[in-house]
């Protein structure tokens, strides 16, 4: 192990061993969050503003954040959401577009129906009174599920709750600046149910996700070292080796 080529080994071992620490570190740093929301600060509500700006994605910490804006619904986009449960119990969402600004919209969970014919009913009693008057929202800012290809039976179904689908089907959508999660409003109107959405579950502070990457980086740095050690020992026996097969053959 005291040879040169030995000793460059451990060198390099030590410089590859380096590296993994400094990984581990890295992601032990990001394992712990150093400034964690306050509890209940998702219950306290904010201006939509104040929370999040058009086109951003919602960071977690925010997801479930209770929020309030003002706009006016605007006609012919009051769309419905199939395969949405109420405690348990499937129903359809009746969504809108809301312009909280002349050329900035979101998109709303107005309420919740047991069946689609409750749900088509509650469409044509918002589209009777949007007259461009404005409302008082307050609700949950929720992330865009993400859409999905609706069945070849049914092609203008929507099955998920995504703004980016609901877009494709809006009107007056031109120079349009869009916010990317929805709001799930707290109180239902035209006949619908309110939108159960209990509090997000508080967040631990410690991502153990990555405290497991971080040990495992640390169990590659012990890898490094012991790499070095069994190349230089599986080296010294071949060399014993050959030595006793010489010795041998000189006493044969």
């Amino acid at each position: 192990m005291l040879r040169g080529r030995w000793i460059g080994m451990l060198l390099l071992c030590l410089l590859v061993a380096g590296v993994f620490a400094w990984l581990g570190q890295w992601q032990l740093e990001r394992a712990i969050e150093t400034d964690p929301p306050e509890p209940g600060a998702t219950e306290q509500v904010q201006q939509l503003t104040e929370v999040l700006e058009p086109g951003e994605y919602l960071p977690e910490p925010l997801v479930g954040q209770r929020v309030e804006t003002s706009g006016a619904w605007v006609p012919e986009d009051f769309i419905v959401v199939s395969s949405r449960f109420n405690d348990d119990v499937e129903g359809y969402w009746v969504t809108g577009q809301l312009r909280v600004d002349e050329r900035t919209s979101i998109a709303v969970a107005i309420g919740w129906a047991p069946d689609r014919a409750a749900a088509d009913a509650a469409v044509n009693e918002l589209e009777a009174s949007a007259d461009g008057s404005v409302v008082e929202i307050s609700g949950r800012i929720i992330s865009d599920e993400g859409p999905t290809v609706p069945p070849h039976s049914d092609p203008e179904r929507l099955d998920r709750m995504s703004p980016a689908a609901l877009l494709s089907r809006w009107h007056d959508i031109e120079q349009l600046d869009v916010y990317r999660p929805y709001l799930a409003s707290t109180s239902a109107t035209a006949g619908l149910v309110d939108i159960s959405s209990p509090a997000p579950d508080e967040m631990s502070p410690v991502n153990w996700l990555n405290v497991f990457y971080a040990v495992e980086w640390a169990i590659f740095a012990g890898f490094a070292f012991y790499l070095w050690y069994r190349l230089a020992k599986d080296a010294w026996e071949r060399e014993v080796e050959e030595f006793e097969d010489a010795a041998a053959a000189k006493t044969a």
